[in-house]
């Protein structure tokens, strides 16, 4: 079994910069893909960023850029640094693990607003 917290979510004016952290326990493998997703109301879930197996990372197009996820494999953690943040960043962000099964976390409010 495996369990997601998330933490870092704020409100940040637009500009402003914001890391989110994610603590997984559980049975994690380096090989399993780690990263962040996010919602926004009314909207689908998104990808923001993703570590693949090997260490590279891919992102959704609306944060290349501006967002950046690095993955601590001995604490078990991801993170994503948010630099230059919009109000259309604004949502709800979720920390994911998938090896075979996916695993959500219970996600962060990121608001981003003057």
């Amino acid at each position: 079994q495996v369990h997601l917290v998330e933490s870092g979510g704020d409100l940040v004016q637009p500009g402003g910069s914001l890391r989110l952290s994610c603590a997984a326990s559980g049975n994690i493998f380096s090989s399993g893909l780690m990263g962040w997703y996010r919602q926004a109301p009314g909207k689908q879930r998104e990808l923001v960023a993703v570590t693949t197996t090997g260490g590279m990372a891919n992102y959704g197009d609306s944060v290349k850029g501006r967002f950046t996820i690095s993955r601590d494999i001995t604490k078990k953690a991801v993170y994503l640094q948010m630099k230059n943040l919009k109000p259309e960043d604004t949502a709800v962000y979720y920390c994911y693990y998938r090896l075979g099964t996916q695993y959500w976390g219970q996600g962060t409010q990121v608001t981003v607003s003057s």
